[in-house]
């Protein structure tokens, strides 16, 4: 493969690396490592009782429990942390109390910027889930929570309303405004009990790294440039390295069979080896032939005055 194709396949995986890179950076996500269900809760850690976003009243006649066994109202449930399972979610059982006829709760789960309600400025919506219980029947309310460390909330809370600030959705749910602490508790007067924990800020998620692009090489010494030979022109056809050889001598055209040759301007090209008078042949010949006459009318006188001597 040449340089020039090589340095080309190199930079086509470098745009491919950053594209996966800005297509990463596109992704948004509610989670602070992009781990959905609570990555990093398998060491420990919990939500401690808090405030919400509302006022705790009471329970619609629901009974509640963190370990799935002993039930309790909201207040025992408001003293007790709430801890993670494996998968990194929390689980809490729900139950009608008494003569009950039905009761409706809500489990709700954020990324928060203070570890407090009332330094939580608005929050970043992670999870929900909601639950409707006839008289004796148990279920279940599981939702993920933030990432270990995030400054986050957890709310339970009456009623089906999923306070996610999707006010426009159109997915079966009643919706209502995100908690902004301190100045807008959405949940209000239906708040059973609410969770509030973290030690660092995650609702931004971070820069992704890119790599650079990669650099062009230098030309190897011992891998040159190809070079490439520029076709013929048509006008001009290549002449064959070697002449085709022959068995037998070609014959020699006769005279009748050779290409007569173009006439010359004044009869001639001035080759000695042509024959033939140019223009210059008359006056030499006129010359001459004055020479000639000259000589034999002297030879003639001189022959007459010796003959006249002799008589």
């Amino acid at each position: 493969m040449s340089i020039a194709r090589r340095v080309t396949a190199r930079r086509l995986l470098g745009t491919g690396a950053a594209a996966l890179a800005l297509c990463a950076a596109s992704a948004t996500t509610a989670f602070a490592t992009g781990t959905p269900g609570g990555d990093g809760w398998s060491s420990g850690g919990s939500y401690k009782p808090g405030t919400g976003a509302g006022t705790e009243t009471g329970t619609d006649r629901c009974q509640f429990s963190l370990d799935g066994t002993n039930f309790y109202d909201s207040v025992k449930v408001d003293d007790q942390n709430l801890k993670p399972t494996e998968d990194g979610k929390v689980h809490i059982k729900v139950r009608t109390a008494g003569d009950a006829a039905t009761c409706t709760a809500s489990l709700a789960s954020y990324l928060a910027h203070g570890a407090t309600f009332a330094t939580s400025g608005e929050q970043v919506f992670v999870d929900f889930d909601t639950v409707t219980v006839k008289p004796g029947g148990t279920d279940s309310l599981d939702i993920a929570i933030p990432d270990k460390g995030c400054f986050g909330q957890i709310d339970l809370y009456r009623g089906a309303v999923k306070f996610d600030g999707e006010l426009d959705a159109k997915d079966g749910f009643e919706h209502g405004d995100l908690p902004k602490g301190p100045d807008r508790p959405v949940i209000k007067d239906k708040l059973i009990a609410a969770w509030n924990g973290g030690t660092k800020e995650c609702t931004t998620p971070p820069p992704a790294e890119t790599e650079p692009p990669a650099s062009t090489p230098p030309a190897s010494p011992s891998e040159p440039a190809e070079e490439t030979t520029p076709p013929a022109s048509p006008s001009e056809p290549a002449e064959p390295s070697t002449p085709p050889s022959s068995d037998t001598d070609t014959p020699t055209p006769s005279a009748s069979e050779s290409t007569p040759v173009a006439p010359k301007p004044n009869g001639g090209g001035g080759d000695l080896a042509e024959t033939g008078a140019d223009s210059s042949t008359g006056p030499i010949a006129l010359g001459a032939a004055a020479l000639l006459a000259g000589g034999a009318a002297l030879v003639v006188a001189t022959r007459r005055r010796a003959a006249k001597r002799n008589a």
